[in-house]
């Protein structure tokens, strides 16, 4: 007897998944890839000016390079496990990983003082940039948090383990569409764009991809939405003259107890 009952539509919303992890592992492939191409972009077109900069950066500048550096051999090893299905060295590594990420927290931070140090009394300084640099690292960090905690939830944990790498993106993407777009930013939205614009893309790929499969994660909606609602308000920041004021006098006391 036929029944007439009519099929329940698909939900584009879920809290958690409901379909094989399996089908989460070429979008991540994929993000991992765009981002690899920002990064070596930037960087690519930036190192000849960072190798003959003067004043030279500090030595932790270069450390921080390095170790960021690793950090994104370290995702794309883990991305190429799950691929592989080598998920107990997966697991392995991923706590190498964590404790690879607690560095960075610290030298994020330290590098970005530095920096700005050895420019606080030239027409470079920039010092009010600080809040980029945090909302990179603590973005980075509390997503990663975030994607530990839900390692038993596959597909929470893949989108959020790739989110936290997306809130580094902006140094090499900013580099290199540094390149074409030439005119300073003159107002917190168009200075949002101007840095961010490789995150909004990342976001934007995860998003648009989600939303054609009709899996649209809670946990990773929420992730995202923070990290551009923090992004933007480090671009609102730059154009704050308490925040100016109050990093220019961070980075002097920094410079003249550290050097």
């Amino acid at each position: 007897m036929p029944s007439n009952t009519l099929p329940t539509p698909k939900s584009l919303w879920h809290t958690r998944a409901t379909w094989p992890a399996r089908e989460d592992r070429l979008p991540s492939a994929v993000v991992l890839g765009i981002l690899w191409i920002g990064i070596l972009a930037g960087f690519g077109t930036d190192f000849a000016r960072y190798i003959h900069q003067k004043p030279a950066p500090p030595l932790i500048v270069h450390i921080h390079a390095a170790v960021f550096s690793v950090w994104m051999f370290l995702l794309t090893a883990q991305v190429l496990l799950v691929l592989r299905n080598r998920i107990a060295w997966h697991r392995t590594l991923g706590w190498i990983a964590a404790a690879w990420a607690c560095i960075m927290l610290i030298l994020g931070p330290w590098a970005a003082m530095a920096s700005q140090a050895t420019h606080i009394h030239d027409k470079l300084d920039f010092s009010a940039f600080l809040a980029v640099n945090l909302v990179d690292v603590l973005g980075f960090f509390m997503l990663l948090a975030a994607g530990i905690a839900q390692r038993k939830t596959p597909a929470a944990h893949k989108r959020l383990m790739i989110l936290s790498s997306v809130s580094l993106a902006d140094p090499g993407f900013n580099r290199f569409i540094g390149l074409f777009w030439t005119n300073v930013p003159t107002s917190p939205a168009t200075f949002f764009i101007y840095v961010f614009f490789g995150n909004i893309l990342l976001i934007a790929v995860m998003t648009i991809w989600d939303i054609a499969k009709g899996r649209l994660l809670r946990s990773f909606v929420i992730g995202a939405a923070s990290l551009l609602a923090a992004e933007y308000l480090a671009a609102w920041l730059l154009y704050n003259p308490s925040w100016g004021a109050f990093t220019h006098r961070a980075v002097i006391v920094w410079a003249s107890h550290f050097g």
